[in-house]
């Protein structure tokens, strides 16, 4: 009886062919996973530093509104004191 006709060893043969098949098949699902990761890494990536619509361009916006909005306040707030000051005076003279 020759090697190849024993049935352990065709049987061996054909768990071995179904492994490997199997795990060539979860490489190929690692490798597709892997790319789909690394294109959405790049569109992470150009959504936050973009220069001029990424996350720190929208950042560096919204602190430049703040400090004009803060200088606004002030300004507001020094004229109010200033008529206060100016009625307060002008009730007393």
């Amino acid at each position: 009886m020759p090697p190849d006709s024993d049935p352990n060893i065709l049987e061996l043969q054909a768990r071995i062919e179904f492994l490997e098949e199997k795990v060539l098949n979860s490489i190929e699902a690692v490798k597709e996973n892997q790319e789909r990761m690394c294109l959405d890494i790049t569109k992470i990536k150009e959504a936050v530093y973009n220069p001029d619509d990424g996350l720190y361009a929208r950042l560096r916006a919204l602190e430049e509104q703040n400090k004009t909005y803060s200088k606004f306040l002030w300004l507001i707030l020094t004229m109010g004191i200033g008529g206060l000051a100016a009625a307060i005076s002008a009730h007393f003279s």
